[in-house]
């Protein structure tokens, strides 16, 4: 991907989260108007949104898995000189609009998004091959989708276009704009799937029709639509694997800034930071794929899907898009559903799972209650996506105890939704006057 950065650099210039910053053109770079008239030009842009969603401190899966994990005692900071990572574990006040994890996470979100609204926007206008257009469109759409849900994950509120003081809009909104897009994009794949000659010219790793369903069920769960989160979850292959694909150029970015060493942060413990009823059982395979036995004074304890700079990310994984159908059957009522899929989940082995992550438990036992099966849903959650950076909103779908507490030590997170960035509300005069707890 190292050939697009400058490119999606160029264009990120012009396409800031509030529009209201300069315009800095290089002579020797395509203009913006060479970049959208041109199909190649677009095939060029689409590959940039990968590069700047998944990729350095900067990125978007960094700053996620930094803040879902740092607020809800998943993850703990161990050098105290990471001062925006210790302020985000300490939570509450202690986190600001001028915290970098917050800006980072923001910032890159937004440039995500409005590059691949500049693709939508122009890709019927410029692209005449339909698979051609298919592919472009589909994957223009995953990571705006992708953007947008990953704000509504953190933030309350959120801009869902690009201009000068552009409005916010509730997160709930995010969430319908995020599922409408990839619902265009899956009737555009089924009926005209992408071409090979674009899925060449991309990163390897992103399943685009099985991905689009995820995140329709992901999305469509966390807005309370369960049947539709139902419906999609349904449709998923879950022996296809869909993964943003890293290299020495493009480094896995969990792994090069914090996995990769003992000066950032790390799990908090073996437990995943659980405790009482939901501490993992101690006959939990996924114990061993999460964590290292035995790590040395310079190895982190974490390991998963952060083991190396090359190490591939799922865009989503077959657990969890068994959790979303058990977790939006349990709210519909609809208890053996819920524990039936609840049971695919627990007594899956690593060899049964396309990435490897297995119980290879035995199958509920609990109470035959919705509130007994959705704390087993929750557990699960936490123990099959850890340090993914689903754990804040997890926390608050669940009602688990926030900010609000007393004491607070006490509390499973320490914030309910981030503060928004200060580079937002200097530039962006819709900013809300006071940012949530």
């Amino acid at each position: 991907m190292k050939k697009y950065i400058i490119l999606i650099s160029l264009l990120a210039l012009t396409v800031t989260q509030n529009a209201c910053q300069q315009e800095f053109l290089n002579p020797s770079a395509a203009s913006e108007q060479q970049v959208i008239n041109s199909p190649d030009g677009l095939v060029t842009l689409v590959n940039g949104l990968q590069f700047r969603y998944t990729t350095t401190r900067a990125g978007a899966i960094y700053n996620a898995v930094a803040a879902g994990g740092l607020t809800t005692r998943e993850l703990r900071v161990l050098n105290a000189g990471n001062t925006d990572e210790l302020f985000l574990e300490q939570g509450l006040n202690s986190v600001q609009g001028s915290n970098a994890v917050v800006r980072n996470l923001w910032t890159s979100c937004q440039l995500t998004r409005a590059s691949a609204d500049i693709v939508l926007t122009n890709a019927d206008r410029v692209i005449t091959d339909a698979g051609l257009k298919s592919g472009v469109v589909a994957y223009a759409s995953i990571f705006k989708a992708l953007s947008l849900g990953t704000l509504a994950q953190f933030f309350q509120q959120a801009p869902v276009a690009t201009g000068t003081n552009a409005p916010f809009v509730p997160r709930e909104q995010l969430l319908r704009e995020a599922i409408q897009q990839l619902e265009t994009a899956a009737t555009l794949v089924s009926s005209t799937p992408p071409s090979a000659s674009f899925l060449t010219r991309i990163p390897a790793g992103i399943d685009i029709p099985n991905t689009i369903q995820a995140l329709i069920a992901r999305y469509a769960l966390f807005a309370g639509d369960y049947d539709k989160a139902i419906a999609a979850a349904g449709r998923v292959n879950l022996t296809v694997r869909s993964s943003f694909s890293f290299d020495e150029n493009a480094r896995n970015p969990v792994f090069e800034t914090a996995f990769g060493n003992v000066n950032v942060f790390a799990p908090t413990n073996t437990s995943f930071g659980l405790t009482g009823a939901l501490q993992p059982d101690p006959s939990d395979r996924r114990l061993t794929f999460y964590f290292r036995t035995n790590p040395t004074a310079t190895q982190n304890l974490g390991t998963g899907f952060y083991t190396s700079n090359s190490t591939a990310i799922p865009v989503y994984l077959p657990g969890e898009i068994l959790l979303i159908r058990a977790e939006a059957f349990a709210r519909k009522n609809d208890l053996t559903n819920a524990v039936t899929e609840l049971n695919r989940v627990l007594t899956k082995t690593p060899a049964q799972d396309a990435w490897g992550v297995g119980a290879g438990l035995p199958a509920y036992a609990g109470a035959n209650t919705a509130n007994a099966i959705l704390q087993e849903i929750y557990r699960n959650r936490q123990i099959e996506l850890a340090f993914q950076g689903f754990r804040l909103e997890d926390s608050r779908r669940f009602g688990r105890s926030g900010p609000d507490t007393t004491p607070q030590a006490n509390a499973e997170r320490t914030r309910n939704f981030m503060p928004y960035p200060f580079t937002e509300r200097d530039n962006n005069t819709n900013t809300p006057s006071t940012d949530p707890n």
